[in-house]
């Protein structure tokens, strides 16, 4: 069917960026984004206070900051996880109920633009959230490394001393506990917390566009991803138990569950960054093509059923 001479365009940045800051500005008022943030800002800030101590002489500090970071990028995972699932469940059952979906789409309004600035309103609040968490966990960090640099220095003067130390062992020890501060690696490790939470959120905006309820998209979103964490595992078990091939029918029916439950496995690569390993650029850049991918194909799957859905 053709369009409409006067219709607008499909697609809009103009459109879509409007959409996205007013949906980051009614969010911020939610009780829960406060909740979960005060949340975390209070829990990186009471680390501030903890004193240093020390293993050992030769692990002085290091086990100190992972002990630090594990738990605490731990929580700011959570926050990203359920404002992508909660926020995104709220946004067209919210929007239907006070009758602003109405609104926006008799101006006309595409319904591509609708989802893609809901979704990035979204994700526009999870990057914010992270930022500032980052910006208080980078601060953390830097301050801990800062007095268990003084005790290391200290017990490395002593042990050099005593000649159970080189110079060079004093290098390679100190070098071994800066990476577990502020590194590069650890910022990456965050981004790709980002990419999860982006994925999740997508699919929560997809299951939303064919639920009548807010609760079921929370559970399905939520199950999803905690099937999508076990799901690759379980799957590599089960072809090399039952001996299916590649390229089998059986092997492609598998590969296809992976549309409704992402794989989450490659995203485990923070828990390596937080045990002190670097960061792989080019594992960066695959996830980051992953996850648009996995973005793009909800985003498209939401336009489709939201298309023909009856408002």
């Amino acid at each position: 069917m053709s369009r409409h001479p006067h219709s607008p365009p499909l697609f809009s940045f103009s459109r879509i960026w409007i959409i996205a800051g007013n949906t980051f500005t009614h969010l911020m008022r939610m009780k829960v984004f406060y909740f979960l943030l005060v949340f975390v800002l209070i829990w990186l800030g009471l680390n501030v206070f903890k004193l240093p101590h020390t293993a050992g002489p030769e692990s002085v500090g290091g086990e100190e900051l992972r002990l630090l970071k594990a738990p605490l990028v731990g929580t700011m995972k959570l926050f990203a996880i359920i404002i992508g699932i909660v926020a995104t469940a709220l946004l067209i059952p919210r929007d239907v109920e006070d009758r602003t979906l109405y609104t926006i789409l008799a101006k006309p309004v595409p319904r591509l633009d609708y989802l893609l600035g809901k979704l990035f309103g979204v994700l526009l609040l999870i990057l914010a959230g992270l930022t500032i968490m980052t910006l208080l966990l980078d601060a953390v960090l830097w301050y801990r490394t800062q007095g268990i640099l003084t005790e290391f220095n200290k017990v490395a003067d002593i042990l050099i001393e005593q000649q159970q130390w080189t110079v060079e062992d004093r290098q390679e020890a100190r070098a071994e506990l800066l990476s577990h501060g502020v590194t590069w690696s650890l910022q990456g490790a965050i981004l790709v917390i980002f990419f999860e939470a982006a994925i999740i959120a997508a699919l929560a905006l997809l299951v939303s566009t064919f639920s009548t309820s807010t609760l079921f998209t929370v559970v399905i979103s939520t199950l999803s991803y905690f099937i999508g964490n076990f799901i690759a595992d379980g799957l590599d078990h089960w072809q090399g138990s039952s001996g299916i091939g590649e390229g089998t029918l059986g092997d492609l029916s598998s590969r296809a569950l992976f549309v409704a439950f992402p794989d989450y496995r490659p995203f485990k690569i923070v828990d390596e960054v937080l045990a002190g390993q670097i960061f792989p650029p080019d594992i960066l850049g695959s996830l980051a093509l992953s996850t648009g991918l996995y973005v793009g194909l909800y985003v498209v799957l939401s336009w489709f059923i939201f298309t023909y859905k009856e408002i």
